[in-house]
């Protein structure tokens, strides 16, 4: 039986450029980067980092087809790595086009990830 062990969440923009995987790799490390849990070994099978189960899943705003989805995975460091993509985030006004950061408009992205860890449970 698969269990639950934890969700963690986070927020990413990408304010000039448009950019939908700069914004989901803010998205993701926003969600992983202020934790330690030095117990997860304790409740794997054999200790084992790489047992784990990581689904991230993301609400894009845009542009689904030009999301660089192994560039985040790679973010996350262990397990097994899943990405469950939905319509979600918010495109909104950066207020201003600038051409030097590669603007193709006015807007910036917002996305928004859920990173869920899960295991499956010995019998």
């Amino acid at each position: 039986m698969k269990k639950l062990l934890f969700i963690q969440t986070g927020m990413g923009v990408d304010v000039h450029g448009q950019d939908v995987t700069k914004a989901s790799e803010r998205a993701v490390r926003n969600a992983i980067y202020h934790n330690s849990m030095p117990g997860i070994v304790d409740l794997l099978p054999d200790g084992n980092l790489n047992a784990m189960e990581v689904v991230v899943k993301l609400a894009l705003p845009a542009d689904f087809s030009e999301l660089d989805q192994a560039a985040v995975k790679k973010l996350i460091p262990y397990g097994t790595v899943t990405l469950d993509l939905q319509v979600g985030g918010m495109k909104t006004t950066s207020g201003i086009y600038l051409s030097e950061k590669n603007d193709h408009n006015e807007l910036m992205y917002i996305v928004i990830a859920s990173v869920e860890v899960y295991y499956e449970e010995e019998k």
